[in-house]
């Protein structure tokens, strides 16, 4: 059984709300004037009766009126003045702990998010946390904790000029409440509990349309219309179901409360009135009696609503507070040493082995590799070789489990991740493009670039005629992901990214696998142009990327197997002999003289 949330967590979420202390002040009085005047306007229904109409002072009912319509007034203000400064804080509360939390999340290394989908769900989970539950605190703190104070205020003041006004005709009312709040509170909760599936349904229905309408291609193409017609009808009619069964528990809900309540004043006015009757209260003491005993009951039901909505915020909290609290396992060293100027991109791998978390097999074991400055190196082997894990330890995703990485000669652990990053380049085999226009992409590259700067590196990355093409050229907006491009498009973008960045290392997964002839001989052109005179590490899928690589380094199972150029390969390694047939054929050395003369 899950585990109930604390609600002190919430009072770690305080130190947020310290450079706003004045507005809470301000917030404060408001609502202290605001409750105030409604406990007033009580003792003025009592006046207005007993001085106003039984005693038939027309001058004194104008004055209890116009009283009245005073503090009526302070309360209207009071309680405009209340809303807004309560909403701001926690609106304001919201966006901090928002722009808190994402910007601790770009400091974590992708391997949190990646080993996090079992813990809290990935990255979609942690999406969710960013929106959903800062949502549940900005409604409790913008809302609930004021609601809640306001109440227990009124609470308060109403038992207390209860007793005052009529003692024993308060331990009535007292011992009243409870039975008449607890059974709306029991429906309540189920109400709550209802609404909350009730949400999930219709979210889960959400959750199947749009996975099918953005897979529509496929659903069409597999002729899956009629199960995905039935598969979401049924879900239609569960979020249905759900949905009366939540209707039918606000109902009784509804009723049981009217009855209740007016039932608990039938009672107070039938002992009142016989009260009056008796001479010992007057009609006026009556009145307000009833509007005090109506104020606390109200109360003590907004009180146990709030408490829900705190439980519900302790949750929320703590998964908040949960994502702050994770520290990054690649951090900068106290004192970093800087990168030399200039970068020659000597890489060395001495003795070094990695294991993923949460596995037992070694993605890399005891490699030791010299890169030497400006060399094209190409990585070749099976799926699951090592080869990608290689080039995630040279961006500092994780660190080695044993033995040293060094560029340069400096252990990556000993630089600042930022400014080693600064000097490598990634050209991903599938990259990833952002919402934004062709400019903004570019500039992930080089941020300050200008447009002399963009123009250069898209011409230099046989982009430039696809982009001027486009409807508004560099300022066309391209839609989430590049949705709106091909894929040899994308590719080239990339390459001018990293164009713009000029890095001393590249790293390359190698970008043509997929694509069509001629975008690959584009996409070739321009990644010799970014490979030139600089140290490249290429995950080779390709015939083109082996011709061209000054060495190959062939991977199995995390070890370095083979090294040399190609023809040296063929004759010396298995593994590589076989891995070329497989790709290029059973005539390597044929195609490989093609592919030589088309270079």
């Amino acid at each position: 059984m899950a585990q109930q949330p604390d609600p002190r967590v919430l009072l770690r979420l305080l130190v947020l709300l310290h450079p706003y202390r004045w507005r809470l002040a301000v917030a404060g009085l408001a609502l202290l004037a605001a409750a105030a005047s409604v406990l007033l306007l009580g003792q003025g229904l009592r006046l207005v009766i007993d001085q106003g109409f039984l005693d038939e002072d027309r001058a004194r009912l104008n004055q209890t009126l116009g009283l009245m319509l005073s503090v009526v007034a302070v309360l209207a203000i009071a309680s405009a003045l209340r809303y807004y400064l309560v909403t701001w804080i926690g609106e304001r509360l919201a966006a901090d702990l928002r722009r808190r939390v994402f910007d601790h999340l770009l400091e974590l290394e992708p391997g949190f998010f990646e080993s996090s989908a079992g813990e809290s769900g990935g990255a979609g989970e942690i999406t969710s946390r960013l929106t959903a539950d800062t949502s549940v605190l900005q409604s409790l703190f913008g809302s609930s904790i004021s609601l809640a104070l306001r109440n227990l205020l009124m609470l308060i003041g109403a038992v207390a000029l209860m007793l005052v006004t009529q003692p024993w005709l308060s331990a009535i009312v007292l011992l009243g409440i409870p039975a008449t709040v607890l059974p709306i509170l029991w429906f309540g909760r189920r109400v709550r509990r209802l609404s909350r599936f009730s949400q999930d349904r219709v979210a889960e229905l959400g959750r199947y349309a749009g996975e099918a309408l953005a897979g529509i291609r496929t659903v069409q193409a597999f002729t899956h219309e009629t199960h995905d017609r039935q598969a979401y009808g049924a879900r239609v009619e569960e979020a249905f179901t759900t949905a009366v069964a939540r209707t039918r528990q606000r109902a009784w809900l509804t009723g049981i409360a009217m009855l209740a309540v007016f039932a608990a004043v039938g009672v107070m006015l039938w002992q009142g009135g016989q009260a009056v009757l008796a001479g010992s209260m007057t009609a006026g003491e009556l009145s307000a009696f009833v509007f005090y005993a109506v104020l606390a009951a109200g109360a003590v039901a907004t009180l146990a609503e709030v408490a829900g909505d705190v439980q519900r915020a302790a949750g929320a909290a703590e998964r908040l507070l949960e994502l702050l609290e994770a520290r990054p396992a690649i951090k900068a060293p106290e004192r970093p040493v800087p990168l030399p100027a200039p970068l020659h991109g000597e890489i060395r791998f001495d003795t070094v082995s990695f294991t993923y978390p949460g596995r037992e097999t070694p993605a890399l074991e005891a490699l030791d590799l010299r890169i030497r400055p400006g060399e094209r190196v190409a990585l070749v082997g099976p799926s699951g070789a090592g080869k990608s894990t290689l080039l995630t330890l040279l961006l500092r995703f994780h660190d080695p489990d044993r033995g040293t990485l060094l560029l340069d000669g400096i252990d990556l652990r000993d630089l600042d991740p930022r400014e080693l990053r600064s000097a490598l380049g990634l050209v991903a085999q599938e990259p990833v493009l952002f919402t934004g226009t062709v400019a903004e992409n570019l500039r992930f590259g080089r941020p300050m670039a200008n447009f002399d700067e963009l123009h250069r590196a898209a011409r230099d990355a046989n982009a430039l005629a696809f982009i001027e093409a486009l409807p508004r050229g560099f300022d066309t907006s391209l839609g989430p992901g590049g949705v709106q491009l091909s894929g040899g498009q994308r590719q080239r973008l990339a390459i001018a990214r990293a164009l713009l960045k000029e890095p001393r290392v590249l790293l390359l997964d190698e970008a043509t696998s997929a694509l069509d002839a001629e975008s690959e001989q584009l996409v070739q052109q321009a990644l010799d142009r970014l490979m030139k005179d600089r140290t490249s590490v290429v995950i080779a899928h390709r015939l083109a990327t082996v011709v061209a690589a000054d060495r190959l380094l062939v991977l199995d199972k995390g070890r370095l197997v083979a090294s040399g150029r190609h023809d040296e390969l063929l004759e010396s390694s298995p593994l590589y002999r076989h891995l070329a047939e497989l790709q290029f054929g059973q005539d390597v050395t044929a195609a490989m003289s093609d592919s030589a003369s088309l270079s």
